[in-house]
């Protein structure tokens, strides 16, 4: 194995370009706002039953997407649903 040295230059250039790689991949990962879930997994996630969900699409309360018989919700529209219900504290 071969030794390598380097400069201090070389060596801020290196940590430069490896902290851009990684402010790369994290604005790639931390977007679950475009993320879609489907159904099931809405359902698990809000802890309510099929006809509940049902209910909450049929009055409008929650935003969805449909594809044939498959039922999608973006998680940006679940936030939303969640915040229009969202009740401050009561104690001060």
């Amino acid at each position: 194995m071969e030794a390598m040295t380097f400069t201090s230059v070389q060596i801020e250039e290196l940590i430069a370009k490896i902290e851009t790689l990684l402010l790369q991949l994290e604005k790639k990962t931390a977007s679950p706002q475009q993320s879609f879930i489907d159904n099931k997994t809405f359902l698990q996630i809000m802890g309510v039953s099929q006809r509940t969900g049902q209910a909450w699409r049929d009055e409008g309360k929650v935003a969805f997407s449909q594809v044939g018989n498959k039922i999608y919700y973006k998680m940006e529209d679940i936030e939303k649903f969640l915040a229009e219900y969202h009740n401050k504290a009561f104690a001060k």
